[in-house]
């Protein structure tokens, strides 16, 4: 990935997350009003939750704006890591809102509550469909770009959406069962709550995963074969790989003959960088060490 084609992809999940942002804030506002209006407990916590998905937008959007800074003296592999930190935070805020709103469900389901009003059905409806284009969009962004913070994203909008549709299966339970099914909106929303916090769980893998440092076998693989047919190289002998942000960092060693000049060995290890960096666009630098073969 080259420096321009990187800022293409920080521009996109930028765009995307403001997208999100703004959808979010006008969500927040029907699905909130809507819920105290109709007496729906399970919109006023999908309101809660899409609440969180505001300052989740925002999370990415900061954390892609400073993963775009270039390296600098205090940050020589530059800021990458921004983005899996923004990713991270995300996900924490999907576990919050998913024991919010499974507490807050579990507390009223042990005291008499109203049939939700019919037109709330109706608002939960809209959200379904205008949060499941959001995630389907916001998704394609993140597949183009990699970004791991914005694949969060995507999914916080898909945890939105299945939130809302548990929200009208209950309240329609509600209101064709009368009173007697009035904690079908509750039920409802613990489903939707078990729904988030496996969201939460399965989003907070990869980054931690990068945060962590874990080994990406798909691209030292890929490398490790780049590197084996320069012209020179003996054997590689070891390759190991970090992702910051939307790139990867590499240091392997490669074996050479060893009554090769040192500007010999040293033509051949730029060889191996500039083959990896031309065949792997996401890659940002290889680290490349000579070791004598058969030694």
């Amino acid at each position: 990935m080259t420096a321009g084609t990187e800022e293409r992809a920080l521009a996109q999940g930028t765009r995307a997350s403001l997208i999100g942002l703004v959808v979010n804030c006008l969500l927040v506002a029907g699905k909130l009003t809507a819920g105290i209006v109709g007496h729906s407990y399970a919109l006023v916590a999908d309101a809660i939750e899409s609440s969180l998905d505001i300052f989740g937008s925002f999370v990415v959007w900061r954390g892609l704006r400073i993963a775009a800074r270039p390296a600098d003296e205090g940050h020589p592999y530059g800021h990458g890591r921004a983005e899996a930190v923004a990713g991270m935070i995300v996900a924490l805020m999907l576990l919050v809102a998913g024991v919010g709103v499974a507490v807050g469900a579990i507390t009223r389901l042990t005291e008499p509550q109203p049939v939700p009003a019919p037109f709330t059905l109706v608002v939960l409806i809209a959200v379904v469909l205008i949060k499941e284009l959001m995630f389907r969009f916001v998704q394609g962004v993140a597949t183009r770009t990699g970004s791991e913070a914005v694949r969060a994203d995507a999914w916080h909008h898909r945890g939105d959406a299945i939130t809302s549709a548990a929200a009208a299966v209950g309240i329609t339970i509600a209101l064709i069962g009368g009173p007697p099914y009035a904690h079908a909106d509750e039920w409802a929303a613990l489903v939707a709550a078990g729904t988030i916090l496996f969201n939460a769980y399965r989003l907070s893998r990869q980054p931690l995963g990068d945060l962590m440092d874990a080994h990406p076998v798909e691209v030292t693989e890929a490398a490790r074969a780049v590197a084996a047919n320069v012209p020179g190289v003996a054997a590689v002998e070891r390759v190991r790989a970090r992702k910051s942000g939307l790139r990867y960092l590499i240091d392997m060693h490669v074996e050479v003959d060893p009554h090769l000049t040192v500007r010999d060995a040293h033509q051949i290890a730029d060889a191996v960088r500039d083959a990896i960096c031309a065949q792997m666009p996401r890659v940002q630098d290889v680290l490349v060490h000579i070791e004598p073969h058969g030694a």
